[in-house]
Formats: C-alpha cells, structure tokens, sequence
C-alpha cells in the first residue's frame, strides 16, 4: 500500500463524505476535519451545507441521527411507518428535517423504552400535534385529546415505576455479587 499525501487523503475524504455523509458522524467525522484542517482545506461538511441549499432551518439525517443518538436506519424505519415524515426534500433528494421533527423523534425515542408500540405513539403525537397546532378545537374535542395524553402520562408513570423496582432489584444484586467476592477474598487470605 502506498501512503497518500495529505491533500490526496483529503480529497478522498471529501468525495466519501459525499456519497455517505452519515459514515462521517462520530470519531471518524472528527479525524476527517483534523485531516482537512491539516491540509488547509475547508471540511466537507462546511462545502456540503452550501452545495445542496440546506439551510439553518433544516438539517440532513446524519446530523438528525446525532442529535436524537437514534441510527439513520431507525429514522427511515419510522418514516416509512408514518411516525415521523421529512419536513422537506434537498434539490438532490435527500431528507430534510427540522426541529419540529427532531422533537417528534425524541418523543419516540423516550417511549420505546417504555414499551409502547408504534401505534400508540402515533396515536400520542397525533393528539399532541393537532393540541399544539389547532387552537380553534371545540372544548369537547380539546378535552377528549387531554383526556389522551393523559392515559399516556399515567401509562408512562406506571412503566416508570416498574423500571424503579427492576432497578433496585438488580442494583441489590450487584451489591449481594461484590460483598460475596469481598468474602471469598478475605476468606481466601492467609
């Protein structure tokens, strides 16, 4: 293998960013601007941000994924489901996202841990979204989607607690584990 240049290294760099922006996110993304830096050459990402017309409002599911720490084949498992949907597209056809939809993912990802299916957190953001963006509900419709969210609090306290005693449980039996290694090891002693 021969060694490649700086400049030659950087430039491979740009063009794999390129073609899969989300290989870059993480200890590699960091190495690749360091590379970059070396070379005095502008990081991909910064080019890439003013190629594709992506602007302050909207962000590419790499950076998506590193924000919500979900990866980018569970954000397209929960597009093609329908629970959350790119507000836009890039003129290349990539998927735009924007706060609103980050928030959309983070509600999902608090959820999954404590059980809830697909559905129902379909079910939760379509009640939370038309409370936020539907001021002029009739107070009966208004309450019944309360009356929702509610469930899913209580729901969500119930699973909360339940993992509190799981907790305990398992905290008190690392603790039984290491003062039974502290005796065998004391008893072990001379």
């Amino acid at each position: 293998m021969r060694p490649v240049s700086w400049p030659a290294g950087c430039r491979r760099l740009h063009r794999r960013y390129e073609r899969k922006p989300e290989y870059f996110l993480g200890f590699v993304g960091i190495a690749a601007t360091l590379i970059c830096q070396l070379c005095g050459a502008r990081p991909a990402a910064t080019r890439r941000a003013r190629t594709t017309g992506v602007d302050d409002k909207h962000m590419q599911i790499g950076e998506v994924a590193a924000r919500t720490e979900l990866s980018l084949r569970t954000i397209r498992h929960y597009e093609e489901t329908g629970l959350v949907t790119p507000s836009a597209r890039s003129q290349g056809g990539f998927r735009l996202y924007t706060k609103t939809d980050v928030a959309r993912l983070m509600v999902i990802r608090r959820m999954k841990p404590l059980g809830f299916t697909l559905d129902q957190m379909r079910d939760l953001l379509e009640a939370t979204a038309r409370l936020d963006n539907e001021p002029d509900l009739d107070t009966g419709e208004r309450e019944a989607l309360l009356d929702r969210v509610r469930e899913y609090e209580q729901a969500a306290t119930e699973q909360v607690n339940k993992l509190r005693v799981q907790l305990a449980r398992a905290e008190d039996f690392a603790a039984t584990l290491g003062a039974r290694l502290e005796q065998s090891v004391q008893a072990a002693r001379p």
